[in-house]
């Protein structure tokens, strides 16, 4: 299992959490997720043979949250 962190723009709204949490968490590969309001920071657990942490990165983006930075581990 990987884990990466998402620093995106700050959230406007705790509905931004949910949608990015279910959205995520449907997503084929990825294992856990936790999206932080105060820090704007997305927390991803995922199976790297399934999903790369690019196309977790486009997911969010897609959503309509631009990620300022990622950080893999």
């Amino acid at each position: 299992m990987k884990k990466a962190i998402y620093q995106l723009e700050p959230l406007s709204c705790p509905s931004c959490i949910k949608k990015i949490e279910t959205t995520l968490t449907k997503t084929e590969g990825i294992e856990s997720v936790k999206v932080m309001f105060n820090s704007s920071k997305v927390k991803t657990q995922f199976d790297e043979s399934k999903i790369e942490a690019g196309k977790i990165q486009e997911t969010i983006q897609k959503l309509g949250y631009p990620v300022l930075s990622s950080i893999l581990s």
